[in-house]
Parts: structure tokens; sequence; C-alpha cells
């Protein structure tokens, strides 16, 4: 019998060590069909969605935020530094101490997103120590008073922008960082012995129409990183149908639709791998060629359907006949079977072709026209590999068929070992 030479046998398809894609539920994929099928603006994530694109983005989310954070400590005393340089003795002492509320404040901030926390935690801490930098900035300006007082309260304002744009947190809390800066400054200003009460509301209102300008724009960036969670969350939706789609077809080329069984494709790509890649790591196989007795005559007496249903049964009982997983049985012809046994020597072969043999005809499958009993049976024949004895996978399969054509020719319902035998007989 000739064999197919192909690339890929079905054993290594099956042990693949690709990691299936994470499955979505149906839930989440229709919310992310819908919200992607709806307008951009109008993009909200809820429940599990949500918590799968916090999740995906905490990573990032963290990195900037702790980035920030430790940049902001470093302007913090560089800017004291330079102020103890240039300016008074009296001016620079007055800026110490809320100058140096900033730095533990931020550095909390950077140990606690080096890990991930609750949200609710989360936004706490952040809220906390951008409201803390913010008081320390303003209260910098304050406490010099003169020239230095609104100088730092819009530079405080200039923090709270730059902490809004950069930090990709929920919209919420960009509102609050928001509202804390211009609820500080509306405070020290109506405290500003230099401006008038009307001023400071007016420079009040100026700067909240800009934070929420800035405030939308964040709202902006977030519905569109948002919507790239979505299209990517899809695309791998369908890619895994797509996968099982493949896994479906693969399995569907290499398995004989009537039994279920492997086909003589996935035999023959099985016997070429196990020559090619285990033959010298495994000591011995053995081959099974199993035949139905007088088949023709069961299926011209109780007709075809009669006929697939038995080969049906005993595709299943010789698979339950196997030994283990490494096992494998493919339907080679009409009602011939192909078993290959790894690692097997001739007892443990024989012992499972008995196993077979018996089985099928305990089964008690109707095949009143058989010459041997009025029931279904089989012929096995057996080929043993054996170490030192190493031929090709094509020179089995011929012993194999000519130990069945012995059993058959000596009664059937039999198992003839080509190795015993065959040659006894030759």
């Amino acid at each position: 019998m000739d064999t197919e030479r192909t690339t890929a046998p079905i054993k290594s398809v099956r042990a693949s060590s690709r990691k299936p894609l994470q499955r979505l539920s149906p839930a989440i994929v229709e919310q992310v069909e819908r919200l992607l099928g709806g307008r951009t603006r109008d993009i909200r994530l809820h429940g599990e969605l949500a918590q799968l694109f916090r999740e995906r983005s905490w990573p990032r989310t963290a990195k900037i935020i702790r980035a920030w954070m430790v940049w902001v400590i470093v302007l913090d005393i560089l800017t004291w530094g330079l102020n103890a340089i240039l300016l008074p003795a009296e001016t620079v002492m007055s800026m110490l101490w809320p100058a140096s509320i900033l730095p533990p404040a931020a550095l909390v901030a950077v140990l606690v997103f080096r890990r991930p926390h609750p949200l609710w935690l989360q936004g706490v801490f952040i809220l906390s120590a951008v409201f803390l930098i913010l008081l320390s900035v303003a209260l910098v300006g304050v406490n010099s008073g003169g020239e230095f007082y609104e100088r730092h309260l819009t530079i405080m304002l200039f923090v709270a922008v730059t902490a809004i744009i950069i930090f990709p947190v929920p919209l919420g809390w960009a509102m609050a960082i928001g509202a804390s800066a211009l609820g500080l400054y509306l405070v020290f200003q109506l405290r500003n012995p230099g401006i008038e009460a009307g001023s400071a509301l007016a420079g009040t209102l100026f700067f909240a129409s800009g934070v929420a300008a800035t405030v939308v724009a964040r709202r902006t960036t977030t519905i569109f990183a948002q919507k790239t969670f979505l299209l990517e969350l899809r695309d791998r939706s369908r890619l895994a149908e797509l996968t099982d789609a493949n896994s479906q077809l693969e399995l569907l080329a290499r398995t004989d639709p009537l039994t279920g069984v492997a086909n003589r494709r996935s035999m023959m790509e099985t016997l070429h791998h196990f020559w090619n890649q285990e033959l010298r790591q495994t000591s011995g196989a053995a081959m099974l060629m199993c035949d139905l007795d007088d088949f023709k005559h069961l299926n011209d007496n109780l007709g075809h359907a009669e006929g697939d249903r038995c080969l049906v049964k005993v595709a299943g009982i010789i698979q339950s006949s196997m030994r283990d997983e490494r096992d494998e049985v493919a339907r080679y012809g009409g009602e011939e079977f192909l078993v290959f046994l790894p690692g097997s020597d001739g007892q443990e072969a024989r012992a499972v072709a008995e196993r077979i043999r018996s089985r099928v005809e305990a089964a008690s499958l109707p095949n009143p026209t058989s010459r041997v009993v009025p029931w279904v049976t089989v012929s096995i024949g057996i080929a043993i590999l054996q170490n030192g004895n190493v031929v090709s996978a094509e020179h089995m399969q011929r012993q194999a068929d000519a130990a069945l054509y012995l059993a058959k020719k000596t009664g059937r319902n039999c198992v003839v070992v080509h190795a015993l035998e065959a040659n006894q007989a030759d």
C-alpha cells in the first residue's frame, strides 16, 4: 500500500502549544457590537466591559501617573533650590513649609500606583495627592505674597490642567481635579488683598472655561481610547471565531465523516511523523489491520443503512479497546480499520487485537448471511516493529495486510501475527 507524504501529523496538531484566545462572553460581544454600531461620542462602558477596559489600560495609566508625580517632585525641588539662590532668605523661608507638602504627597501616589488597587481606592489616593500638590503650589505664593501670590495661583491652575490632560483617568476624576483647582483659586483670590471680589470671580470664570475645555478634550481622548479598545475586542472575538472555524475544518479534514475516527489521511500523517520524529526514541510499534468479515453480504442482505450503523458500532468498539491516547485508529477503507500502537510489543498488540475481536463478536451485530456466525465478526492481521529490525511504514502495512489475508484464509474471526504465523505459513 502506498502512503501519502504530508508535513504535520494530526497528533502534533492536537498537542499544539498555541495558547487559545480568551473567549468573550456573548453578552460582551453583543455590547461591543452595539457600541461600535452607534455614534462614537455616545460610547459609554459599563459593568464587565468597563472592568476589562480598566484592566487593560491600568499598566499604562499607572506608568503615566508615576512619571508625572516623579517629575513634579523633581521640578518642585529644583524650583525651591533656584529660589533659595535667587530670592531673599526671608522669602525662601516662607516658601519652605508649603513646598514641603508636595514631595510626600506625590511620593505616596507613586508608591500606590506600583500595583493595582480597587478603583475607589485609586481615586481617593490620586485625588488626594493632586489636591495636596495644588494646595502646596498655591500656598507657596500665598505665603510669599506680592508678585508671587497670583503667579503661583496661575501655576497651580497650569499644574491641574496638565494633570487633566495627561492622566487617562475616569471623567469624574478629571472633573474633580478641575473643580478642586478652581475652588482653591477662588478661595485664595477672594482673600487676595490686591484685587476686588468681582475681579476674583471674573478670573475664576475665565479659568473655568479653560479647565472645562480641557476636561472635554480629556473626555474625547478617553472616548477614542475606549473605541480603540472595543475595536480590539471585536477583532479578538472574530479571530477566535475564525480560529475555531479553522480548527473545525482541520478536524473534519482528518476525520472519517461516518464513524468519527481518524481517516486514512490522518493515519498517514501519524505514521509519517512517527517514522521521522519518534521512531528512535520508541521501543517498537505495532499495526493492526482489521476487516469486517463478509461485510458485502451484510450490505446486500440488510441494506447500506444497516451496514453504516454496523461500521459506526465497530469503530466505537475498536476505539474503546485502545490502551491510551497515543494509540490511533483510522478507517482505512470501506470496511477496513488500521490501528497503530506505538511502543507496543507483540504480546500487547495481540492482547489489543484479541480484545477488539472478542468485543465485536460479543456485540452480536446481525449479519445473517455471514459464513462464520450469524453476526458481525472481524479478522485482524498484526505487524510488529521490533528493535533492530527497522522497516518502513509502508512495509509494515504490507505485513499487516499479509497477516490479514492469512486470517481470512484460515477461517476469519481470528487474529494472525505476521512475524509468527505468517512466517510459519511460508
